[in-house]
């Protein structure tokens, strides 16, 4: 996924960390060999090279996550898109690296073969159909899951009490050794002056998208274009790291108004953090203050 990972982890005598990180980067590995896009022989990149009309058969992780990026992309109205490849790929934010701007053919080209009710989804069959020209990326979404999954795998060894991060995405489950709750700090970029967000994640799960580290990698599926709205943090605390990476990308592209209106109406627990022409503002949805209500 090229980035790093992450477990902390309350242990068992008979358990090692030896043998946890084994288990860990096998069931990592697993992930990859099915989802990223920058491994060429991996199943998302076989199918992203198929001809029109050729169904894949899914495995139980890729049907997950595709059955669950679809779902999202449906209620975000398209702000979250799991089909938008060639677009990554054209702004030079995929595997082939940095690329001088597209034209505006080229992204009115790249569009006319992205969107995902062009992709035919048999859920009953476990498989996808391609229909010629498709690119899947699930760069905002397969990092989500795959914290669920290691979250998932430690506990069905017994490790109830841990704390997964990879590539910034968080889950925690259970509590520390010392009694407290896996306490993380949610950064303020640099251009603000808000103190660190600080939250529990008993149970939860926290994502991160916006602009202050990478720049502006967000595309809006539905124009092709790099998002330029203010938001340069956006944090969504779910009970799923999938959902919050889903969702944090979805409401990035949003911005404040639409993405905030949206999170009212999902009521997804989702902070704002926004510069534009004047003073930097940080919002909190109502089901993130019913929460610290709470």
């Amino acid at each position: 996924m090229g980035t790093t990972w992450s477990v902390q982890f309350a242990t068992r005598p008979h358990i090692t960390p030896a043998e946890v990180r084994a288990l860990v980067e096998a069931r990592l590995a697993g992930i990859v060999a099915e989802m990223s896009h920058w491994e060429t022989d991996s199943l998302l990149c076989r199918f992203n090279r198929d001809r029109g009309g050729q169904w894949t058969a899914l495995p139980r992780d890729f049907a997950a996550v595709i059955a669950r990026g679809l779902a999202i992309a449906e209620q975000s109205d398209g702000a979250f898109d799991p089909t938008i490849g060639q677009l990554v790929d054209l702004w030079g934010f995929g595997p082939k690296g940095p690329c001088p701007p597209p034209q505006p053919e080229q992204i009115g080209q790249a569009l006319d073969r992205s969107g995902w009710q062009r992709l035919a989804h048999d859920v009953s069959a476990h498989r996808i159909r391609q229909p010629g020209g498709l690119s899947l990326d699930f760069s905002g979404i397969a990092k989500g899951y795959a914290v669920d999954a290691v979250a998932d795998l430690l506990g069905d060894k017994g490790l109830r009490h841990a704390l997964v991060e990879i590539g910034g995405e968080l889950v925690g489950r259970g509590m520390r050794p010392d009694g407290d709750p896996w306490w993380v700090d949610l950064e303020s970029p640099p251009e603000t002056d808000f103190p660190p967000f600080r939250i529990a994640l008993h149970g939860l799960a926290v994502a991160t998208s916006g602009t202050y580290r990478r720049g502006y990698h967000s595309i809006d599926p539905r124009t092709g274009l790099p998002v330029r709205n203010g938001v340069v943090s956006l944090s969504v605390i779910d009970r799923t790291a999938l959902a919050a990476d889903a969702w944090a990308t979805a409401l990035t592209v949003l911005g404040p108004e639409a993405g905030m209106a949206l999170a009212s109406e999902r009521q997804i627990a989702a902070r704002f953090v926004v510069v534009g022409d004047g003073a930097p503002s940080e919002l909190l949805s109502p089901a993130l203050l019913a929460m610290l209500d709470g």
